[in-house]
């Protein structure tokens, strides 16, 4: 088993960057209604012009910023983990990322 577990995690540890990008752009996903909510609430009472640019600059510099940022991060910390956890520990967090979508109404 162990064996198995090992050859899983050196399948798995050449993408472990794309992993995390798939990580925090489905978390992008999950809460961005949520973030995008929040801003709306603050800005309403602004003109629409300004209120246009602020939704432009938050959807396409914040949200690609925190994608670029924290996709390393967060494969450097998968990298952390033991070779015979790195896919049980992927598959895991894509199951919690599913049960977060399901209870979102993303699914």
């Amino acid at each position: 088993m162990l064996q198995l577990l090992n050859e899983l995690g050196l399948f798995v540890r050449p993408h472990l960057y794309q992993i995390a990008m798939m990580i925090v752009a489905t978390l992008l996903v999950i809460f961005g209604n949520d973030v995008n909510q929040m801003i709306r609430r603050q800005i309403s009472g602004l003109h629409f012009l300004l209120r246009a640019l602020i939704f432009v600059l938050v959807c396409a510099f914040g949200y690609g910023y925190l994608l670029v940022w924290f996709s390393p991060l967060l494969a450097d910390g998968l990298a952390q983990i033991p070779l015979q956890w790195v896919a049980p520990a992927v598959v895991a967090i894509l199951l919690t990322l599913g049960l977060l979508a399901e209870r979102k109404k993303q699914l």
